[in-house]
């Protein structure tokens, strides 16, 4: 695993959804699926994330990180 580069929340309720991006271009996702099952945890290529979650990861990166999670992501 590379050095991260950030962590971007995009959970939509009180659930939480967080990928976690790294310099060698792997893509850590924890997330909980309900109340009893917290912070599971997924190793993801971009082509497994929907182009709904790009989206939103995308609107919710910090400016400084924007153009490599773009590349990360295979963003258009």
């Amino acid at each position: 695993m590379g050095e991260k580069i950030c962590t971007i929340s995009i959970a939509s309720n009180w659930l939480g959804d967080e990928y976690t991006f790294y310099e060698d271009h792997t893509i850590k996702r924890v997330y909980d699926n309900h109340s009893l099952s917290a912070n599971r945890t997924e190793w993801l290529e971009p082509h497994q994330i929907s182009k709904q979650n790009k989206d939103k990861l995308v609107k919710s990166c910090p400016e400084e990180f924007k153009e490599q999670v773009m590349q990360i992501l295979d963003y258009p």
